[in-house]
């Protein structure tokens, strides 16, 4: 087990569960069938339900835990997204809608990065973020099992992205206020 200068250990069951969300999102990438789609959509659902499990489990939690998991979330959707686009599974502008709050998510990392009364508050995973995470990995199955319905499951994906966004945001300004 690899260990990082401050003695926490970088190589951890918990964070190689997150990272293969990566691998599964390349292996999305490379097939076009529908069974095997399907099956790498449950496998990184699966994932995402097991790695924050386990790192409670075994109290292996860590910062960087806590770092690569939404990353692998993020990396896994958007190979998804790509593949669905390259197939005319979806459009560009349902891509960007099923991507908002990643897209948002993005904007505010490099905000906090360089705002210096944002550097100090910790971020967590707040209940709507894990809505829209859930609600994507559900209009993926739709998107292969019942594709008529597509339409309406990005329509609710990108309004409960906004609400995300809104929470973070007030979530921030809350903690700003606090500080």
């Amino acid at each position: 087990m690899t260990r990082a200068s401050n003695g926490t250990a970088l190589v951890t069951l918990p964070n190689l569960v997150s990272t293969s969300r990566v691998v599964l999102g390349f292996g999305f990438l490379v097939t076009e069938a529908v069974a095997p789609r399907l099956a790498l959509i449950a496998i990184a659902s699966l994932t995402d339900f097991l790695d924050g499990w386990l790192a409670r489990r075994t109290q292996a939690s860590s910062r960087l835990g806590a770092l690569v998991d939404p990353v692998a979330d993020r990396f896994f959707a958007l190979c998804v997204v790509i593949g669905f686009v390259a197939s005319a599974q979806l459009s560009v502008w349902q891509a960007v809608a099923l991507m908002f709050r990643d897209l948002m998510s993005i904007v505010g990392w490099f905000v906090a990065r360089n705002v210096s009364w944002l550097r100090p508050i910790t971020f967590k995973a707040r209940l709507l973020g894990k809505a829209v995470t859930g609600l994507q990995l559900a209009t993926f199955l739709v998107v292969l099992l019942w594709p008529g319905a597509t339409d309406r499951m990005v329509w609710g994906v990108f309004g409960v992205g906004v609400a995300a966004t809104i929470d973070y945001t007030l979530m921030l300004w809350r903690e700003r206020v606090r500080g």
